[in-house]
């Protein structure tokens, strides 16, 4: 069952030390910044609460993953200010989630694009099934991954980054993906990836929590810089989409 709410769906259910964030959004599971806005809340309160030692990060249905940011939210950015505050979304998402004191798991049932491979990227470790494909498509409309570069480029290194973003059309398998370090484990199928998640959730929810908390500071380390660095991309990021070449694209898209 998928959302039907023009501003999205996010869902909190805390169980067992485990916290699940589903989050949801009729257009392929893409996001708005409303919907960005209390994603990153979500992580910063789960952050605090002494009732959760992990969370998993899912989406509604079983098609796409991410489809990315709004498409229509993008079309109607028309000043510098509405395209910073637009590309920030996701900017205050991956910092919430760099800084969140819980392990985030991410679980990938199908495709993710551009906004939705860096959700993936930001998480400490990802499931997915066969059908998890990625695409960074930025480029085919003026734009480039700017925000979310710094969290796929610390997953899959400059190469894969650079393979990733400079074939902004071609969809790379889940296996590329697993091969390059983005996800942990690929599953055939979503019972399967379930099963061997819940298993081992659990087993990390019952580790010491301070630990899990102080080895998470260890993987992010030197990435502090972020908290500005991600805000000047998104400002980047704005510009370029009020530029010709992209307006341009964007109506083509939109017919």
């Amino acid at each position: 069952m998928t959302t039907s709410r023009e501003n999205g769906s996010l869902y909190t259910q805390i169980n067992q030390k485990i916290a699940t964030i589903e989050f949801g959004h009729p257009a392929s599971n893409s996001f708005v910044i409303e919907l960005l806005d209390r994603l990153a809340a979500e992580f910063e309160l789960l952050s605090e609460n002494d009732a959760v030692n992990v969370i998993i990060l899912k989406s509604e249905g079983h098609k796409a993953f991410c489809a990315g940011a709004s498409f229509d939210e993008l079309v109607a950015v028309s000043t510098l200010e509405e395209g910073k505050i637009f590309f920030n979304g996701f900017a205050k998402v991956i910092n919430a989630m760099r800084n969140c004191k819980k392990v985030i798991i991410g679980r990938v049932q199908g495709k993710a694009v551009g906004g939705g491979v860096g959700l993936i990227s930001a998480c400490d470790y990802a499931f997915a099934t066969e059908s998890a494909s990625i695409r960074l498509s930025e480029l085919t409309i003026g734009i480039a991954p700017f925000v979310i570069a710094p969290a796929v480029q610390r997953k899959i290194g400059t190469a894969g980054l650079a393979e990733l973003s400079l074939s902004p059309t071609e969809w790379k398998t889940a296996y590329w993906a697993k091969e390059k370090g983005l996800y942990a484990k690929v599953f055939e199928g979503l019972s399967d990836l379930d099963k061997d998640l819940e298993f081992f959730a659990s087993n990390l929810a019952n580790y010491n929590p301070q630990a899990l908390t102080e080895w998470k500071k260890i993987l992010w380390e030197n990435t502090e810089h972020w908290a500005t660095l991600l805000p000047e991309r998104a400002a980047i990021t704005g510009k370029l989409a009020l530029s010709e070449f992209t307006k341009n694209a964007l109506e083509k898209f939109k017919k």
